[in-house]
């Protein structure tokens, strides 16, 4: 799974993309967004506040119900704002 880190998300975490393997236990955005805090104290610290975040999976906005699997793209970000 390809994960994409955007905007704060990529300068707390320290990297803008990498390929994970989540347990199998991580069916949707919602288990990944609670599996991925674990990984490390600057995930953890990058994803506290969830509800600050947007994911897509495979370019599309997605909900935390939303089904993943192993080939999919997932971007996170803040919230996008125009001007």
């Amino acid at each position: 799974m390809k994960i994409l880190y955007f905007a704060w998300l990529r300068t707390s975490i320290g990297k803008s993309t990498e390929t994970l393997s989540p347990p199998t236990e991580v069916k949707t955005v919602g288990n990944l967004l609670d599996w991925l805090p674990t990984l490390g104290d600057n995930y953890a610290s990058a994803l506290e506040k969830r509800d600050l975040l947007r994911v897509a999976v495979n370019q599309e906005y997605a909900e935390l119900e939303q089904l993943i699997k192993a080939d999919d793209e997932i971007a996170l970000f803040p919230p996008v704002t125009g001007g």
